[in-house]
């Protein structure tokens, strides 16, 4: 099954069936209207958008780097918000934002107001990643996360395919329409989208185990929500403590912070070839391709993406170790770059190099169920470490495609090639000392544990 192997219990199974169902298909469809939110930003660009507000240089670099600030801002405190409101608000409220200032993008004039723009979406859309991480780890059990995760991670990715897909049909169709370029109703279209996926989440999102209020799940069903995950001691069914500085001091004073924010702060810049749109400005940079072309190529990348992204999940779950799939995409990604140096290899050789890049999505899902998985005992660190690696990796991303993939350097990117070598090696390394760290803290674990047996057996 994809989901995995079913509870032995028929009351757990049914459960299982329900938040599935309530949590995942919100979840997901909000993550896709992210995603398509995003996407859509450099499917306008390769569109018309460039030439209509009369953009040069590395203003498009810019756009994607001030909307990194908004999102690095909005981070933390948002996780630390599903901990004071309620997730079923929370989350919703946040997508109506985003889904309003995308109408604005519509009828932005000059780059400056998608500047400001991109700066607030960036604030709410920082809701979604890593808030739906945390509330994955609050329902489900270490075996279970893994697969849920990349579910999750590939409705995002599922967004990016649809994004340049719906940029060509809605240029096909609708530009000139109304006396409205195409690029222009590529974001009226999302917003449409995005809308109705909030209100929906405001009627059936659950909340937390221990907060749930949700119609469909009856008082036996949310007593077992809690029970269930009982049954993993390292669990202890973490409670939310008060907010005070004796967190920073917790979360500070140990390895996990350090370790999980380093890992996805590096290994996230493998993404790079995806997030900046290689090869849509590599394919309008040397000519011969239509602009349905041009949207359409580049979708290969995400489909390979959600494949690896899903195979790698559902494997993880099954064998309970993480970090082979660090390696598998570290690989992939240093391969890509080989090929796409080598600027003499045929144009063949480069869309499979592209393609084979869609690899470095694979690590979202396994990262961020690695990090809930070493975390699980602390509810407000679990809250905290996952949204510090989405903050620093964003933060390295506010400087980082402005230095090694300023769209000026289009089409061959050779800093960028370099820059994505250094990145995989450095996933490598830094993969390894997270693994050592854990397994350290596994044995010290297993040997308190000993002399707490040993304590109350001879009282």
């Amino acid at each position: 099954m994809l989901l995995g192997e079913p509870p032995s219990s028929k009351a757990e199974r049914i459960l299982l069936a329900k938040i599935d169902w309530f949590i995942l298909s919100y979840c997901c469809l909000m993550y896709f209207s992210n995603y398509l939110d995003r996407s859509n930003i450099s499917n306008a660009y390769v569109s018309g958008m460039r030439e209509e507000l009369h953009m040069f240089g590395t203003q498009f670099n810019k756009i994607n780097t001030i909307f990194t600030c908004g999102y690095i801002i909005g981070m933390i405190p948002n996780n630390l918000m599903l901990q004071v409101v309620s997730p079923r608000i929370w989350f919703p409220s946040m997508q109506l934002v985003w889904g309003i200032l995308t109408f604005c993008t519509s009828a932005a004039k000059n780059v400056e107001q998608i500047y400001a723009i991109r700066f607030f979406q960036g604030i709410a859309e920082s809701s979604t990643f890593v808030g739906t991480h945390y509330v994955l780890g609050s329902w489900y059990k270490p075996h279970e996360l893994g697969r849920r995760s990349g579910i999750f991670t590939s409705s995002g990715l599922a967004g990016t395919l649809f994004s340049g897909l719906l940029q060509a049909a809605v240029y096909r169709n609708l530009n000139g329409h109304s006396g409205r370029s195409g690029w222009r109703w590529l974001f009226i279209v999302d917003g449409i989208i995005t809308i109705p996926i909030a209100l929906y989440g405001f009627f059936v999102f659950p909340d937390l185990p221990r907060t749930t209020k949700a119609f469909y799940l009856s008082e036996e069903e949310r007593v077992l929500a809690c029970e269930r995950l009982e049954t993993f001691p390292v669990l202890e069914q973490p409670r939310s403590r008060t907010l005070s500085w004796g967190l920073a001091k917790r979360v500070l004073g140990r390895w996990r912070w350090y370790g999980c924010s380093l890992l996805f702060a590096i290994s996230g810049e493998t993404e790079s070839f995806g997030s900046n749109n290689l090869m849509g400005q590599w394919l309008k940079a040397i000519g011969g391709y239509t602009v349905e072309q041009i949207d359409f190529y580049p979708s290969g990348m995400t489909a390979f993406a959600i494949v690896s992204t899903l195979v790698c999940a559902t494997w993880t779950d099954r064998s309970q170790v993480r970090w082979p799939v660090l390696v598998y995409m570290a690989l992939a990604c240093i391969m890509s770059s080989i090929c796409l140096l080598v600027w003499s290899s045929p144009t063949g050789l480069k869309f499979f190099a592209y393609y084979l890049a869609g690899a470095s999505y694979a690590g979202q899902a396994t990262t961020f169920a690695w990090a809930n998985q070493i975390c699980a005992d602390d509810d407000q660190e679990r809250a905290i470490v996952l949204a510090s690696m989405n903050m620093w990796n964003n933060a390295v991303n506010a400087w980082w495609s402005i230095v090694f993939y300023p769209a000026t350097d289009a089409p061959r990117f050779r800093k960028g090639m370099v820059a994505m070598l250094c990145a995989c090696v450095a996933t490598l390394a830094i993969t390894w000392v997270v693994y050592a760290l854990e397994r350290r803290e596994w044995r010290h674990r297993a040997v308190s544990d000993e002399i707490d047996v040993d304590e109350k057996n001879d009282s």
